[in-house]
């Protein structure tokens, strides 16, 4: 469960099923077992286009950097949820494509063909796109990915603001644990498709936890700063 004003970080291994979880709980894969529930109401059994207006993805990789759009372009596409695909843009719909520019620094590059773009910018693009949805619930596979120090700091600092100030509910994977320990309020470890613990950072970043996901090759130390859990790889001597 991921409520409303929490941020939610899925860690776990490669492969462990941290972007099948993501594509479950966005209404791109069935299943197998169990359900996926929107306020209390399954997702399979709302009409396609009003998921889509409640929960957006920005996925770790994605095609639109080699098609002819611009960025601003690329970023409205979001909004098709809300207007379909032949109305024109409403003052709202500019809006919320504008604000979701500035809020990732792509106002300059607006006009830019996305075939331009760096990996660091095409990321940017796709989290704008997925905040320009206007969504309630933000899932966001791997977003720190390509992205320098700034921008990394930038983008933790503005999903605890989407969290806390806006209420959306933020599910997003992550590998650097150190990170997920920093911007969310639960973590949940993944291994081998199965949710092996669930708690706070403080709770499930110790060495006994991660040791038999990870491997025993782990050291966890206290920030000396905040004392969040920081974890490195054990030094061979």
């Amino acid at each position: 469960s991921v409520r409303s004003g929490e941020v939610c970080a899925l860690i776990g291994p490669n492969g462990a099923g941290k972007t099948t979880l993501l594509h479950a709980l966005d209404r791109l894969v069935t299943p197998l077992r169990g359900e996926v529930r929107l306020d209390g109401v399954s997702i399979w059994s709302r009409p396609p286009r009003e998921v889509a207006a409640r929960v957006a993805l920005a996925p770790q990789r994605a095609a639109t950097a080699v098609w002819p759009l611009t960025v601003r372009e690329t970023v409205q596409l979001a909004r098709a949820p809300h207007r379909g695909w032949l109305a024109s843009y409403t003052r709202e719909d500019n809006a919320a494509v504008t604000r979701a520019l500035e809020r990732f620094g792509l106002i300059d590059l607006a006009s830019r063909p996305m075939s331009t773009l760096s990996g660091g910018e095409v990321r940017r693009v796709l989290l704008a796109r997925a905040l320009a949805q206007s969504p309630a619930v933000l899932l966001l596979d791997e977003p720190l990915t390509y992205l320098d120090l700034h921008y990394q700091a930038e983008i933790l600092a503005l999903v605890q603001t989407l969290a806390r100030d806006e209420g959306l509910a933020v599910v997003l994977t992550l590998h650097d644990l150190a990170l997920a320990a920093l911007c969310a309020d639960r973590v949940v470890l993944l291994a081998e498709g199965r949710i092996c613990a669930h708690g706070s950072p403080a709770e499930i970043l110790t060495p006994g936890i991660l040791g038999p996901v990870y491997g025993n090759n782990l050291e966890v130390i206290p920030h000396p700063g905040n004392g969040l859990p920081i974890v490195l790889p054990r030094r061979q001597s």
